[in-house]
């Protein structure tokens, strides 16, 4: 599984970050998570607000911080 976080460096996008590697911690899935704050790959995924989470190339949340028991939430709808 692949998560990416979107975000330019500001607070949100780093407990974005924190929350989501806290979460893959916590349902032992293997995941790569990457945290990207470079602006011509955001581009790329036109997102609209930041920070964005990307899991295996779809956008299933932007523009909030999401708490680690919701990401644990779509974490196990992506993993089924």
């Amino acid at each position: 599984m692949n998560i990416r976080i979107l975000g330019g460096g500001c607070t949100s996008c780093k407990k974005l970050y924190e929350n989501t590697r806290k979460a893959v911690g916590e349902t032992g899935i293997n995941a790569e998570v990457e945290y990207i704050t470079d602006m011509q790959k955001i581009m790329e995924y036109g997102i609209m607000k930041m920070p964005a989470l990307i899991i295996n190339e779809k956008v299933v949340a932007m523009g909030k911080v999401l708490k680690p028991a919701e990401i644990v939430k779509l974490l196990e709808k992506v993993s089924g």
